[in-house]
């Protein structure tokens, strides 16, 4: 792409992932392109090729000029494309808005934010453009002896979170795997997941020491295909939410199953939720993380709230 300062601010670059929803991006995308093209959207698109590179398309598309960016994708397209944004060194993060047509498996922060899952409603709030600024995550992590960062937009999980998370993205990287997916591993790597030692600590003071068996730190409510593990979770309050799931027999997994989706299961004993700006995680032995599904790296982790950093396209009623 070259520069062009002509660009007109309500231009939408759409960042499509083939790949999303285990393909249904590839298939989807003629008759989503369909509508946008009936409602008149002013748009380019670009394809994505291989794993980040929404990162560069989207970095690219703005050092062009574009200032309105929308993905066609799951929540790991979605979150490289908030990656390109902020490592891109164009213009200010607050010149951007961000948009999605959701095609994934999870589609979890969309829940979060009311955008439907039906085409015509998502391309309808593009074209509306009612918009909310939310905070942004901020972790350092390690990947052997390197550290590294990673911006994410709605959820990151450790332990057993991490370990079904990489189950699932190896299974759809194998062209498998639906909606259900994260559930079915759920239980099916619950037996051969050991516990882990961890440190925590939040805004400087600690709150936990002991074995977890997951842990999940947000901006928003929603991860694993509609589970609710950050009830408490509001958006643009400039905190994260935390919640530790400590040891506990396994078999209690499968028994509190749908509190994992209603949110009452941050009412069990075994279980702690905090709040905070900068949450820190050290263990003797690896914990593994994932952010907005996308599988990382390990401990040691340190995440930061970035409050109120990106404007994103939202429907109607999302502080309800």
């Amino acid at each position: 792409m070259e520069k062009s300062p002509q660009i007109p601010a309500n231009r939408w670059m759409i960042v499509v992932n083939p790949n999303a929803g285990v393909k249904k991006g590839a298939k989807e995308w003629p008759k989503i392109l369909e509508i946008i093209k009936r409602e008149g959207i002013d748009h380019q698109f670009e394809l994505t090729k291989h794993k980040d590179h929404a990162i560069h398309l989207t970095r690219k598309a703005i050092e062009a000029g574009f200032r309105s960016i929308a993905v066609v994708g799951g929540d790991g397209t979605l979150n490289e494309v908030l990656n390109g944004i902020l490592l891109q060194q164009a213009c200010p993060v607050s010149e951007i808005t961000m948009g999605m047509i959701p095609v994934g498996t999870g589609n979890d922060w969309c829940r979060m934010f009311n955008v439907p899952f039906d085409f015509e409603g998502a391309v309808q709030l593009l074209k509306e453009r009612q918009t909310f600024v939310q905070d942004i995550g901020k972790v350092t992590y390690h990947k052997k002896e390197e550290s590294l960062e990673r911006y994410f937009m709605n959820v990151a999980g450790m332990g057993y979170d991490a370990l079904v998370a990489k189950k699932t993205n190896l299974f759809k990287e194998k062209g498998h795997g639906g909606p259900l997916t994260y559930l079915w591993f759920i239980f099916a790597s619950l037996f051969q997941y050991k516990f882990l030692d961890a440190v925590i600590e939040v805004d400087g003071e600690s709150v936990f020491k002991g074995e977890i068996f997951s842990m999940n730190v947000g901006i928003c409510k929603y991860n694993g295909g509609g589970m609710k593990q950050l009830p408490y979770a509001v958006p643009d309050d400039g905190l994260l939410d935390v919640t530790i799931i400590k040891k506990a027999p396994k078999w209690m997994v499968i028994r509190y199953t749908p509190k994992l989706y209603d949110g009452t299961l941050v009412d069990l004993p075994i279980v702690k939720t905090f709040q905070g700006k900068t949450i820190r995680i050290r263990s003797t032995h690896k914990v593994y993380l994932e952010t907005d599904g996308e599988s990382l790296g390990h401990t040691p982790l340190t995440f930061e709230s970035l409050p109120r950093v990106l404007r994103v396209v939202i429907g109607d009623g999302v502080m309800g």
